[in-house]
């Protein structure tokens, strides 16, 4: 019955490309035409339990049998298999990869909301689940200079990956409207990049928190390294701690960290940041957001990627924001942007295959490249993008117009 289903799913949704499955009975059966753009990709199935596990959730089923060398492909790799099934049915032409059964889909809302509170104690452990498996694994997968974990700026001329991610520090930055003397709060500072860059580009004070160990240490020795240690200053904490200190800063800057907050903390984390920005202070949020409208995590990432994550839509991000007189000035929708970034990290993970399955085993590998595979089909046919929310508490704190964001981003680029 599995076999039948799994069947009729793949040729409802398999049109262009080509995609032949083996079964573990020996049959094979072959689904869509050949078509230019599209991948051709031929996978087995190891056992009749892999169907089965794919009608009840498409994404996890798919994802544990890959994981566990129950599903092995012979032609292409995952990146192929799961682009094959997603431009075949793109978010932006009202098409789906496919829900898990309805059964299914109960639980993981319910274990979603359950998992959504993220308190204080559940916000550190699920940090160090992804962040602390070892800096190594970063240092493989990201750009050197700036060990950036967060989508790339790719404007013209832009062709790698360290040349997006020193763009993407000069945009946000030239967002912040920094001026010297300046003090700024990093929240979710990661390995130190953006606090680092700051401190090199303007004469000003910058403080990082995050909740990773490992990050924390790593941030520390790279700003020693680039001579702002006595401007950069890293600490563990939550950022629900730093209010009752009773210091505000003058920017406020936070990289990809939103999407760790779970939406249930949407209106705490605003109303911590208008408590330590200035009256006449800035912000910057750069986080993955949703096209469309609120929904859920699907399982595989909540169990293994970022459990506690919730990627917020536009609308649910400026509605918890406007309850703190937070004014939204400027707003900018990267479309494509993460989509370019993450092949980048998985052709970095691709050449650093054998050293990763040294460091952990290739059950992870598997699991990471699945990750990354997934999440770039995400941002190039799904319901994916990044969004850049300047804020603002004084109206009157920026230029009229947004003339200033490319002339700083210059300025950056070919300094004096």
């Amino acid at each position: 019955m599995s076999k039948t289903l799994v069947s009729r799913y793949l040729a409802s949704i398999v049109k262009r490309g080509t995609l032949q499955v083996t079964f573990a009975d020996g049959t094979r059966t072959s689904f869509g035409d050949p078509a230019e753009g599209f991948p051709d990709v031929a996978l087995t199935f190891a056992d009749k339990r892999v169907p089965r596990d794919i009608v009840m959730d498409p994404r996890l089923g798919a994802a544990e049998a890959y994981m566990d060398g129950r599903l092995t492909l012979q032609r292409g790799g995952i990146m192929e298999l799961v682009e094959l099934l997603r431009t075949n049915a793109p978010w932006d032409r009202g098409g789906s990869i496919g829900e898990p059964s309805p059964l299914r889909r109960f639980g993981n809302r319910i274990a979603f909301a359950r998992e959504a509170l993220n308190d204080r104690l559940r916000s550190q452990r699920n940090v160090s689940h992804h962040y602390d498996i070892g800096n190594d694994l970063y240092r493989l997968m990201l750009d050197p200079e700036h060990m950036q974990y967060s989508c790339g700026y790719w404007g013209e001329g832009v062709e790698t990956l360290a040349q997006a991610q020193e763009a993407k520090l000069a945009h946000i930055a030239a967002k912040l409207a920094l001026r010297d003397g300046q003090t700024v709060l990093d929240i979710g500072c990661g390995w130190g990049g953006m606090a680092i860059y700051l401190a090199r580009k303007f004469d000003i004070q910058v403080t990082g928190i995050t909740l990773s160990r490992e990050q924390l240490a790593l941030a520390e020795e790279r700003a020693g390294q680039a001579g702002v240690a006595d401007r950069v200053a890293f600490e563990l904490v939550d950022y629900r701690e730093l209010p009752e200190r009773g210091k505000r800063y003058d920017r406020l800057v936070s990289v990809g960290m939103f999407e760790h907050v779970g939406r249930p903390q949407f209106p705490t984390f605003f109303k911590a940041c208008a408590n330590l920005l200035a009256d006449d202070g800035v912000m910057l949020l750069h986080t993955i957001g949703r096209i469309g409208s609120p929904g859920t995590t699907d399982a595989f990432t909540r169990k293994y990627i970022f459990p506690g994550g919730y990627i917020p839509a536009l609308s649910e991000t400026v509605a918890a924001s406007e309850k703190f007189r937070l004014i939204a000035s400027d707003t900018e929708m990267l479309r494509l942007h993460y989509a370019k970034t993450l092949r980048a990290w998985y052709a970095n993970c691709m050449a650093h295959r054998d050293e990763i399955v040294a460091m952990y085993d290739e059950r992870f590998f598997r699991m990471w490249t699945f990750y990354l595979a997934g999440a770039t089909s995400s941002f190039e046919n799904g319901g994916m993008c990044n969004y850049q929310i300047q804020y603002c508490r004084d109206r009157r704190v920026l230029p009229l117009t947004r003339d200033y964001i490319a002339r700083t981003e210059a300025a950056l680029a070919n300094p004096l």
